[in-house]
């Protein structure tokens, strides 16, 4: 039996390693090229892109978030996990390509595909010990 606290330290780090990637998405990437990504959507065909990036920002963001800290983190999870299924069908149909860029577009829909499912896997079972909510929820 794996200690408590090796678990809960296990599961902190856990969370953190998959919210890092789309927070730095966020404020590494979409927020200083915004209007490069408008440009990149469009092309792709997203509606309403400037909306629909402010979206993607503010889901990214507060998902990130709510995942590290464990702080409404199943809420957090489904956030991200729209995210997800909107960036993988707009920007990783590998269908559509041949060679190289399909093959390239079968690797994005495949990662995008397994953060999916520990976004589903936090929805379903929760983030687990060391988590904001328990220190709210206490006060």
């Amino acid at each position: 039996m794996m200690s408590s606290q090796l678990q809960g330290g296990m599961t902190l780090v856990a969370r953190s390693m998959l919210g890092l990637i789309f927070l730095l998405s966020a404020i590494g990437n979409k927020i200083p090229n915004f209007a490069g990504i408008v440009e990149n959507m469009q092309t792709a065909g997203v509606p309403a892109p400037q909306l629909m990036l402010v979206g993607a920002i503010a889901f990214l963001i507060v998902g990130s978030l709510s995942v590290i800290l464990g702080f409404w983190a199943r809420i957090g999870a489904a956030l991200l996990l729209v995210f997800l299924a909107l960036a993988t069908y707009y920007f990783h149909a590998f269908w559509k390509y041949e060679g190289q860029e399909q093959q390239m577009q079968m690797i994005h829909f495949m990662k995008n595909l397994s953060m999916a499912g520990a976004m589903l896997f936090i929805i379903a079972n929760g983030s687990g010990p060391f988590i904001l909510d328990r220190r709210v929820g206490e006060k």
